[in-house]
């Protein structure tokens, strides 16, 4: 299948919402909805946590709101998950882990051009995890081989969900710690991470793809086989032209990027006006332009979202909200510029 393009909106998960209606309605308001995580309404609907569900070794703390893993409890609890590999549902998230998901999932989808879903990656979900002796389980030879394919059956069996409501479902591999990749402090070498991943890529169903708000490796990031990257243009936009040609070769392949153009930090958010935003947009785009790729390819492989997630504003949800609506508002803006269907 083709990815939606021609810029119609979607965005990241994570919410600041605590009401569930409320949040459900802003992602349905959007071209692509997806299912929010909602990580101040409880600590279950948070991404780790949700990542973590039937993971042998885990322990989570939900008053002190930790995931922890102990080698001990995982070689204990390590059998019973083995006998439950071939059967997709025991790797499904659960209503305990999120009601909201079920609650998405509920709902009549079909008319969308396409939904989404989202599930934290192994190499994100390796650094946060740390065991007892305060080790990140993504260094553990012996763990994280069995995390990687852990983490596949999670993603094909919310895949598979997905399109029973929307043929054109696609997921998110949620990958923050990408960013922290090459750091001389990290442990893990980007030879490990490039063999790994590529490999996860082999056992996830398609569409496929990564998203992270921070600034990675792009070349490395770029070079995986994958159907649609999310990327924080408004923060990148200094950096990025800086890997034109892995941007253009990406497209090249078939791939759709998702531009995070919208700010969703109340600082930033109110720097800025239609015009500017679009301006960072369309002189970044003219730097591919000028490098002979043409405007209605891009286009026809472009989505727009917000630049990233926020959960620490003052004003809680309100200027989320607000920025979703200018993202609402920009989209509708260029596809009439462009003629978009």
């Amino acid at each position: 299948m083709t990815l939606p393009g021609n810029l119609l909106t979607t965005a990241m998960a994570v919410m600041p919402h605590t009401d569930i209606d409320q949040a459900m309605e802003l992602s349905l308001s959007l071209d692509i909805p997806f299912w929010p995580q909602l990580p101040l309404l409880n600590y279950y609907e948070d991404m780790y946590v949700q990542a973590a569900e039937h993971f042998p070794g885990i322990i989570l703390d939900l008053d002190q709101k930790t995931v922890r893993f102990s080698h001990d409890k995982f070689a204990l609890e390590l059998g019973e998950v083995l006998n439950h590999f071939d059967e997709p549902a025991y790797f499904d998230v659960s209503e305990q882990y999120s009601a909201v998901y079920h609650r998405f999932l509920a709902r009549d989808l079909s008319g969308y051009p396409a939904i989404r879903g989202q599930l934290e990656g192994p190499i994100s979900f390796g650094f946060f995890v740390k065991d007892e002796n305060d080790r990140p389980i993504l260094f553990d030879d012996l763990v994280r081989p069995f995390m990687f394919e852990f983490m596949s059956k999670r993603v094909n069996v919310q895949l598979a969900n997905l399109k029973r409501k929307n043929a054109n479902a696609f997921m998110f591999i949620d990958e923050p710690g990408l960013q922290f990749l090459f750091s001389a402090l990290s442990g893990y070498s980007d030879v490990f991470a490039r063999e790994e991943i590529a490999k996860l890529f082999t056992m996830i169903d398609r569409p496929r793809g990564i998203h992270l708000c921070g600034n990675p490796d792009w070349d490395f990031l770029l070079g995986f086989d994958m159907d649609i990257v999310s990327i924080d243009l408004y923060t990148n936009a200094k950096v990025l032209p800086l890997y034109t040609r892995a941007i253009i070769d990406f497209l090249r392949r078939g791939g759709t990027i998702v531009w995070g153009i919208v700010p969703t930090n109340k600082e930033p958010f109110e720097r800025e006006t239609m015009a500017s935003l679009i301006d960072l947009l369309e002189n970044t785009w003219q730097k591919l332009y000028d490098q002979g790729l043409e405007r209605e390819y891009l286009l026809s492989h472009s989505l727009l979202s917000p630049a990233t997630c926020c959960l620490v504003n003052p004003d809680k949800e309100k200027t989320v909200n607000k920025a979703f609506q200018v993202l609402r508002e920009l989209s509708r803006h260029l596809r009439e510029k462009y003629q978009l269907v």
